[in-house]
């Protein structure tokens, strides 16, 4: 059986959706299957550094990545459908091509976040991105999505008219040399920090996680500091990091609020390696790579009790409210003075890390694959 995997979107990914896209990859080509025969798009690595449309700024070179992204979609990869007659596609950038195709489809779609907050996207875009994403939704198509809380919310916006399965992907395989230099260029101590990584999406909520760091430090005097790294939000009404740099400067917290942006997998493996805890306060998520990945290195977990990150967490995680700034504030606090607590959190977590790996996430793409037609 010939499988496709559409591996362009990789060009411009930085998100999830890369770590989704190249750990997919990544297992294809480890635990190979004697029934199925990968023939990729692009080669990963090489995809994932080409530069061409990386940080765009003008609206004339956005344009030209949509309409670069379009015609891949309708006119290159159905024609690389002819080319190598796949029994099965696999898309897993949401969007699959509108024209009608041989072969079986399967299209990821990570979450709802289009659906369930308009707000956060340009009008025009989410208009034409949806379109895109419809228009793919024919045939013999099966949706894949990354949890049981996503699989609710898409039948909640999409309906049931095409079977929806959970396929819970792998955390990054980060094979780079832990950078051991990088928290003392950063002024940190070993279990002297809190610790998120991500963009500054509206919805991850760093400001509140700011507001109850300022807290936290009035009630306990703490010297431990804050690092909050990646880059700015994917859109305008999306990011937040003019906001978080506005109340740093508000609530002078220059000197323990540490910005460094964007790392490299040796920087972030380091941070990890010190943090005395990862918090994660996102109001939404399709997923919550990050918690994966912090319970991974031993490092205890605090998250808001949003759907997706209860699931992914399952009971090894700290959880606060969603949004109630002065819940966090108490977990932050409880997580330091309960040492028992923390260390319960750190045993759990790297038992809960070992259900989520490179083996589990293909094998469940084989069974799906394999899976006779009902």
């Amino acid at each position: 059986m010939k499988v496709l995997l559409d591996l362009q979107y990789l060009n411009v990914a930085s998100t999830g959706i890369k770590t989704y896209m190249v750990e997919l990859a990544k297992a294809a080509r480890k635990y190979p299957h004697p029934e199925i025969e990968w023939i990729f798009t692009h080669e990963p690595d090489k995809q994932a550094e080409d530069q061409t449309y990386k940080d765009l700024t003008s609206k004339i070179q956005k344009l030209n990545y949509h309409l670069d992204y379009f015609r891949w979609k309708e006119f290159q990869l159905p024609d690389m459908v002819k080319k190598y007659k796949p029994d099965v596609l696999i898309c897993p950038d949401f969007v699959s091509p509108a024209a009608s195709l041989p072969c079986r489809r399967m299209t990821v779609i990570h979450d709802a976040f289009f659906w369930q907050m308009p707000e956060n996207y340009p009008k025009w875009w989410r208009k034409y991105f949806l379109n895109l994403i419809k228009k793919g939704l024919k045939e013999d198509t099966t949706l894949i999505t990354t949890t049981r809380y996503s699989k609710t919310s898409l039948l909640e916006h999409l309906g049931d008219s095409l079977p929806i399965e959970v396929i819970y992907q792998a955390p990054k395989g980060m094979t780079a040399a832990l950078d051991q230099k990088f928290q003392g260029k950063l002024g940190l101590n070993i279990q002297d920090y809190f610790l998120h990584i991500g963009t500054f999406d509206k919805r991850k909520n760093l400001p509140l996680l700011v507001e109850s760091y300022a807290a936290y430090l009035k009630k306990t005097q703490s010297p431990k500091k804050l690092v909050l790294a990646g880059g700015p939000g994917q859109s305008k009404q999306m990011n937040d990091f003019p906001v978080v740099q506005q109340l740093v400067d508000k609530l002078q917290l220059q000197d323990q609020v540490l910005l460094p942006g964007y790392l490299t997998d040796g920087q972030v493996k380091s941070l990890y390696n010190g943090a005395f805890a990862y918090i994660f306060p996102s109001q939404n998520e399709g997923f919550g790579i990050p918690i994966l990945e912090s319970m991974g290195f031993g490092v205890p977990v605090i998250h808001s009790d949003q759907p997706a990150l209860l699931e992914v967490a399952h009971g090894a995680g700290l959880s606060f409210q969603t949004g109630n700034s002065e819940d966090l504030t108490e977990k932050m606090i409880l997580l330091e003075t309960e040492n028992d607590l923390r260390e319960q959190l750190i045993h759990l977590g790297k038992a809960r890390s070992k259900d989520f790996s490179s083996k589990k996430f293909i094998e469940a793409f084989y069974e799906l694959i394999l899976k006779p037609a009902p």
